[in-house]
């Protein structure tokens, strides 16, 4: 039997097609029906139930599908045994326009083996719409000629649904000027025709466009839509119109070349060849115009080809006709004028003019260095410029008529900037604005405003004494900021007097190394520190000049043989001792004084005997210059003594002088008495010596210390160097050997003697105050530790009478 289930619409298909009923077996053979595009899982009906299977029946005998191509659509559920839909199926991909889509599938049953045929209907559905062959059909008529009534085919719709889903009806927009007559054709398609109504007129309406409508008798019908173009025929009775007889347009300057300025659009009423229209210069338009603007004759763009320049012209005028192509030929004129905009494509010009760049740097401020000229050849805000000016200059530009001065604003100095780069920035006041910029260079010119300067604030030389004239002393070196002739150095010694003599009579200086040459030989004896004045002067105008102090320490040579003091030699005659007879050992026979005008190593002295007839009888102290009997006399030595004494000093090479000492031994019995003019006493010293010893030194360290404290007062109340020369006046004395010499008595820390220095003082005040204000080393005994030095009083003669008693205390 059929299977059949009728459902009033496709919503009710789809929902109930997996209650598809089955009637019974007709010759092994099911039949079922289900809508298409139905969704994947949905149930056609129960293969088992309706094979009158049961349920376990429906497992065991394991129900499959054949081969088959259709069965791809389909699948058996093992456990119920219903038939599942396991593809979208679409019934125009498999059927095509047929009414009928039958879909036939095995079905093999095992335990026994059986095969069952299944047909399975599928149902249309509107699911397309109706669609025209051609998407525009045009039907061209022509004016005027063409009476109403007349039948013009319309193209066909198609719709691949079947029945009542396909094409039943043809719809035409509303138009006076056509309507839609509908038939069938004996294949029971319908068609529909295109009847004119009324006459057209191309001039008033070229062109018809309507719509054609296509709806097919689906539940929700479909439809589809065709465009009917009706084309006017036209005949050449219109000629070709500008849309204004002038056109103003404006273009920018420097447009690329190929910019369209303007497309002219002539309209001619006709068509065809009637409409075609070709555009022209006139005779009219200038040539110069034709360099810069071609004239496309189909577009009627009108095309840049030179360069535009504001600059150059500001405005051009072309003169145009439009032509058809019809019979008699028409035309049509107009005249474009066009005008070029300015835009900012020029930069500022910058012009800077100047007589000198160079500017005195005395100049006053306010003075004009030269005259900047600026220009912009764009017109407007394009053409309007602004000046800036390098910022932390002693320069600034102030505005003129039609220009610009650039003047100082600041005290210059070209010492510490002789060159200004001067960076003068130029902007217009377009969008975007241009900008330049050039750089000018001012020199500063020197004037003599810089004295010289010497390097040091003063210079120290060391010369040896004895030293040969025209040696180089020292170089002093000056410079001078300014240049050329005003920084051109010329070196002098400044007038000045030394001891009554002129300065340049001691020194020479090289005008122009500045080079200081010994003029004379000098001698330390005299002369240990020279001052001189050294003047550095420019060129320049007015001269200036600088002063430095220049010292010149004159450092000693061991030229200066010791001079023996005591005993004293007056002619060749030698000197006589007396001692008696009764000495013991350690008796003090002499004492040996000298010094020697040197300083220094020089200046130490050491006693040795030379020679003698008795050597194991007396002997001489190395330092002291004691002479004293080894041990005492006997009857059997002889009455007279010779003894040649060595005195030499420790200078490179060492220096000696010796002096002959005849002894003479009395009896017990004759006693002679002192000279009153011995520097030394005799052996037999009194208790109270070494009181006394202590006495005088005391006193003369104190005289030396107040003497030092009144001296240190006076120099601090004064400047240190300028009063220098005055902290020590020279008091005029009468000429004397102890004038030239200054004796300093050196004790050990136990407050014995150790030597005595006696060094040559300077002659005038130079020496006397320089010690205190320049002071020099001693290092006569380096080796010597906590040494007294004591002074001499200010009375020479009282001093060396204090030293022959100290002397005798040592006896």
């Amino acid at each position: 039997m059929d299977c059949n289930c009728s459902l009033s619409a496709w919503k009710w298909q789809v929902a109930l097609s997996f209650l598809l009923c089955s009637w019974g077996w007709v010759s092994g053979q099911l039949r079922y029906s289900i809508a298409e595009e139905s969704d994947a899982g949905t149930a056609v009906g129960n293969i088992a139930q309706d094979l009158g299977l049961s349920l376990a029946d429906s497992y065991k005998r394991r129900l499959s599908l054949g081969s088959e191509a259709n069965s791809k659509y389909f699948s058996v559920d093992q456990k119920h045994g219903a038939l599942i839909i396991q593809e979208r199926i679409d019934r125009e991909t498999l059927c095509g326009s047929s009414s009928s889509c039958l879909l036939h599938v095995e079905v093999t049953a095992e335990n026994p083996l059986e095969l069952f045929s299944l047909d399975i209907e599928i149902l249309d559905i509107n699911d397309n719409s109706p669609v025209f062959s051609v998407t525009d059909q045009v039907i061209k008529i022509t004016e005027q000629f063409t009476s109403p009534g007349v039948r013009f085919p319309l193209p066909s719709a198609r719709d691949l649904d079947v029945g009542r889903n396909s094409v039943r009806q043809y719809s035409l927009n509303q138009n006076p000027y056509f309507t839609l007559s509908e038939k069938y054709r004996n294949d029971g398609t319908l068609i529909a025709e295109l009847v004119l109504e009324k006459i057209l007129d191309r001039e008033e309406r070229s062109e018809h466009k309507l719509i054609l409508t296509a709806i097919d008798g689906g539940e929700q019908p479909r439809s589809g839509s065709t465009q009917i173009k009706i084309v006017v025929v036209d005949i050449n009775d219109n000629p070709p119109v500008f849309d204004q007889a002038t056109y103003k347009v404006g273009i920018l300057e420097n447009v690329p070349l190929k910019t369209i300025a303007i497309k002219l659009n002539a309209t001619d009423l006709d068509e065809g060849a009637n409409r075609e229209i070709l555009y022209l210069f006139d005779d009219h338009t200038l040539e110069s115009a034709k360099k810069i603007f071609e004239l496309n004759e189909i577009t009627g763009e009108v095309l840049v080809k030179g360069t535009v320049d504001f600059e150059a012209a500001k405005s051009y005028e072309l003169f145009v006709k439009a032509v058809d192509k019809g019979s008699p030929r028409l035309e049509g004129r107009c005249v474009v004028q066009i005008a070029v905009q300015d835009v900012n494509d020029n930069m500022p010009e910058i012009g800077f003019n100047s007589k000198n760049n160079k500017v005195p740097e005395n100049a006053p401020v306010g003075t004009v260095v030269g005259f900047i000229t600026v220009r912009d050849r764009d017109s407007g805000r394009n053409g309007e410029i602004k000046l800036e000016i390098s910022p932390d200059l002693l320069f600034k530009c102030q505005p003129m008529s039609n220009r610009y001065s650039l003047v100082t604003s600041g005290h210059l100095d070209r010492e510490q900037i002789s060159q200004y780069t001067i960076t003068l920035i130029a902007s217009d006041l377009g969008s975007p604005s241009l900008s330049s910029q050039t750089t000018i260079i001012i020199n500063i010119s020197d004037v003599n405003d810089n004295p010289p300067a010497f390097l040091q604030a003063a210079y120290n030389a060391f010369i040896s004494e004895n030293n040969e004239p025209g040696r180089l002393l020292c170089t002093v070196s000056a410079v001078d900021p300014d240049e050329e002739d005003n920084a051109n150095l010329i070196y002098s010694i400044a007038e000045s007097h030394i001891d009554g003599s002129p300065a340049s009579s001691f020194v020479y200086m090289n005008s122009d190394t500045g080079n200081i040459y010994a003029q004379r030989s000098f001698d330390y004896e005299q002369l240990q520190v020279l001052q001189i004045t050294a003047r550095v002067e420019d060129s320049g105008s007015p001269k200036l000049y600088s002063n430095v102090s220049v010292f010149l320490f004159i450092q000693d040579t061991n030229d200066n043989p010791p001079s023996i003091l005591y005993p004293e030699r007056s002619g060749e005659a030698m000197a006589q001792e007396t001692i008696p007879r009764s000495a013991s050992a350690g008796y003090l026979v002499s004492k040996v004084s000298a010094v020697d005008l040197d300083s220094g190593h020089n200046a130490w002295l050491s006693y040795s005997l030379v020679q003698s007839a008795s050597p194991a009888l007396f002997h001489i102290s190395e330092y002291t210059g004691e002479v004293r009997a080894l041990r005492g006399l006997q009857e059997t030595d002889n009455t007279e003594h010779r003894l040649v004494i060595s005195v030499s000093d420790h200078g490179e090479p060492s220096l000696s002088s010796t002096v002959t000492l005849i002894v003479n031994i009395l009896e017990n019995s004759v006693q002679e008495s002192p000279k009153s003019h011995d520097f030394l006493t005799n052996s037999k010293s009194t208790p109270n010596m070494t009181l006394y010893l202590i006495i005088s030194l005391v006193a003369i360290s104190l005289v030396s210390l107040v003497t030092f404290v009144i001296l240190l007062v006076r120099c601090l109340r004064k400047n240190y160097y300028s009063s220098c020369g005055s902290c020590f006046p020279n008091k005029s004395r009468p000429a004397s050997y102890m004038d030239h010499y200054k004796p300093t008595l050196y004790l050990n820390s136990d407050g014995t003697l150790k030597y005595m220095e006696v060094r040559m003082a300077p002659p005038e005040p130079l020496g006397t105050c320089y010690p205190h204000c320049f002071p020099v080393t001693d290092s006569t005994f380096p080796n010597l530790q906590s040494n007294q030095i004591v002074e001499p009083p200010p009375n020479p003669d009282s001093w060396f009478n204090e030293t022959n008693q100290i002397i005798s205390s040592y006896a």
